[in-house]
């Protein structure tokens, strides 16, 4: 398993950074870039199971490894969903971390995961845009996100 970073700067504090990433409303729109659709249904508590899928049956099944937050927040990919239907896979050490640093106002989000060679070239196209897409709704005027 090869592991992949993604960095930007964003021009708000942690804590709207934080709930774009993983806001009821927000979540679904810069996950768009990965999946038109894209869901997810956990309360991301530590522990906690998430289900992430395109609306029509297909998905990845997590464990919320670590939430700190406005911080840091690590998820453990376990399984996938076809068809509604969850099938587990030992995939080793297949998490997707979220490291937030503020400093002056601004906020530093690097995304690191580990991946396959098979889904490398679509997350090293994808993860990029899916930045711009958070750094877009971050850095709108303060619109009340729900979390």
């Amino acid at each position: 398993m090869e592991k992949i970073e993604f960095k930007t700067t964003i021009n708000a504090s942690a804590e709207k950074v934080w709930d774009v990433l993983f806001g009821v409303k927000t979540y679904p729109k810069w996950t768009a870039v990965f999946m038109e659709g894209s869901q997810v249904k956990t309360d991301w508590k530590k522990g906690s199971k998430a289900l992430f899928h395109d609306g029509k049956g297909d998905g990845m099944v997590a464990v919320v490894e670590e939430n700190i937050p406005n911080r840091y927040m690590s998820i453990k990919h376990i399984g996938e969903i076809k068809d509604g239907k969850e099938t587990l896979h030992n995939w080793g050490e297949s998490l997707e971390n979220y490291t937030l640093t503020e400093k002056d106002g601004k906020t530093e989000l690097l995304i690191d995961m580990g991946i396959t060679e098979e889904w490398l070239d679509y997350f090293e196209k994808t993860w990029p845009k899916a930045l711009d897409k958070v750094k877009e709704i971050a850095e709108k005027p303060d619109d009340h996100i729900e979390t």
